[in-house]
Formats: structure tokens, C-alpha cells, sequence
């Protein structure tokens, strides 16, 4: 239901600007508060703080273009990306973060970190740089996309860059507002004519409830994958079986299937599930209790 006449976004990139006109009431609702600023805006007698454990975190390769065309430099990168190194700089504290070494969000039906050895056991730069040599890297160049106006995103980039460098790859780190890293991520022409080689996002964790929801499990290449466009057959056919099984425990079977096929081919590298704020003046009512902002229902009392 409609209770105001009208909504306005307003983009606030600085977190401690953002806070301030939260609490001086220059604006109603602040829909990613980061971490470091969740206390002192919880002593705020008129804010109201409410938080999901809703996000999960993804490194995104782009499959169409050298170094990571090739499997080997997924695997290489896979074999020493630590969810703990990203989810400490994404989310700090602990209480605000778990490792979920799952492609499927934790704690969701299809969830089970069954394979995700991959992720939770000891890092392995020998194996990494092994992988690395058979893949034959000679120095390409490698664009980062890092948004730097999301703190979370912005994080995680960080820690990938510095992962990168200690592989001894030859890294560039593309700082940019969110509207420009989005625009960037949707070209499919390689780094010299604009492109990119891996990105940096957080999704939430409905979207990863099962193999029919997560949509960066697709691998159908151009025509059916978003921005990284990888192109896998198998991951492909066990998906379409998954939806045409007809009981729980043969979609579990296929799910499973799935994301072990998924830590051999690797579409992308999950990061961990963390907590997501958000923050809101106590003269709105009516605000729904979900990991996104939905805009119904809202009254702004006087």
C-alpha cells in the first residue's frame, strides 16, 4: 500500500556525510550502513538499526578473454583466496560475518559445504603458482573493477588486488563509482578496448538459495550468463535435471552435483556470508523486516 507521495534517492557516497543527514533528519532511511558506523548511530535515540545476515560476496572472472579463459588460473586463485581475509575486511567484527564455503547461502535447504574443501582447507600458494605455470601466464595484464563507493565491494577488491600481487600477476586496479563499474562490467571486449578480468559484488543470500536462484551459476556463455560469461556444458545439463527431478532428494542429489562441478570449473569464488544494516528514523512506520528495501507500506509520522 501507498502511504506517501513520493520517494526520493538520494546518493550520498561518503559514509560519514550519509550519517550525518540520518541523523540531523536531511534524509529518513540509509539503506547500507556500513559496520564502523552501526554503533554510534545505534546511540541515536531517534534511529532505529536493523540488520540480516543477507549478503554473500563473489569474485567474478571474465571467461571470454586471457588469463582467465583459462581454467587453470581460476583454480590457481581459488586454491588461495581465504573467506576469513575478505569477510574480516568486509565486515569486520566477527559477529557480523560466517564463512559459507558453499555455493548456495548457508543455512538455506540446498546449502552443504560438502567439496568446499576447495575454500576451508589450508591456502596453497605452491599449488597456485603450479597452476599458474601450466597455464602459461606471461604477464598479462589483469583489470580489477572496484567500486569504491560500496564499502563492502570496495573491501573486497582491496583483498583481491593483494592477492593478485602475491601470485605475481601484473594487476591494475579500476577505481569507480558503482554506475561506472556496472557499465564496465557489461563489456565483452577484452581490457585494451575497455574490458575487465574480474569484479567485485556482493548479492543477496536469497539469490543463492538453490541452483534455480542463482543466476551466477549459470554457464551458458553469452547468451545465457551474466557479466563474466562463463560456459560450462555439464554445469549446464545438471541444472536443466534439477529442474525437471521430481522429488526433494533427487534435487539435492543435482544440487550437489552441481556445485562440485562448480569448484572444478570455477564461474566465480564465493567470499563469505555477512551482515548487511540498515538504518531508518523512528517517525517511519510501517517499514518490512527483509534483507532488501522495499518501499510499501512506509509512513513517515510527524
Amino acid at each position: 500500500m501507498v502511504r506517501v507521495d513520493r520517494v526520493e534517492w538520494i546518493y550520498i557516497p561518503e559514509a560519514l556525510t550519509a550519517a550525518q543527514a540520518l541523523s540531523a533528519g536531511e534524509v529518513d532511511s540509509w539503506e547500507n550502513v556500513p559496520n564502523d558506523s552501526k554503533a554510534a548511530l545505534a546511540r541515536d535515540r531517534n534511529l532505529t538499526i536493523r540488520s540480516w545476515p543477507g549478503s554473500i560476496g563473489a569474485v567474478r572472472f571474465n571467461h571470454l578473454h586471457p588469463p582467465f579463459d583459462n581454467i587453470k588460473m581460476r583454480q590457481a586463485v581459488l586454491a588461495v583466496a581465504d573467506q576469513r581475509d575478505y569477510l574480516y575486511a568486509m565486515a569486520g567484527d566477527q559477529q557480523n560475518w560466517r564463512t559459507c564455503f558453499s555455493f548456495y547461502a548457508c543455512d538455506m535447504a540446498e546449502a552443504d559445504e560438502h567439496d568446499g574443501e576447495a575454500l576451508s582447507g589450508p591456502r596453497d600458494y605452491e599449488k597456485a603458482k603450479g597452476l599458474i605455470m601450466e597455464a602459461g601466464y606471461k604477464g598479462q595484464r589483469i583489470v580489477v573493477l572496484d567500486p569504491v563507493d560500496i564499502p563492502q565491494c570496495h573491501a573486497e577488491a582491496l583483498v583481491t588486488n593483494e592477492l593478485l600481487m602475491r601470485l605475481g600477476f601484473n594487476v591494475e586496479l579500476a577505481t569507480a563509482e558503482w554506475g561506472t563499474v556496472i557499465k564496465r562490467s557489461n563489456v565483452r571486449e577484452p581490457i585494451e578496448q575497455g574490458g575487465w578480468s574480474i569484479s567485485n559484488f556482493i548479492f543477496s543470500y536469497y539469490e543463492a538459495i538453490n541452483p534455480a536462484t542463482n543466476k551466477f551459476l549459470r554457464a551458458g556463455g553469452v547468451a545465457g550468463a551474466s557479466p563474466g560469461w562463463p560456459i560450462d556444458e555439464k554445469i549446464e545439463a545438471l541444472r536443466a535435471a534439477w529442474f525437471e527431478a521430481a522429488d526433494d532428494l533427487r534435487r539435492r542429489d543435482l544440487a550437489a552435483q552441481i556445485q562440485q562441478r562448480a569448484f572444478e570449473f570455477v564461474p566465480y569464488i564465493p567470499t563469505g556470508q555477512l551482515v548487511i544494516n540498515r538504518a531508518f528514523r523512528k517517525n517511519l512506520a510501517g517499514v518490512i523486516d527483509a534483507p532488501i528495501a522495499f518501499l510499501w507500506n512506509i509512513e513517515k509520522r510527524q
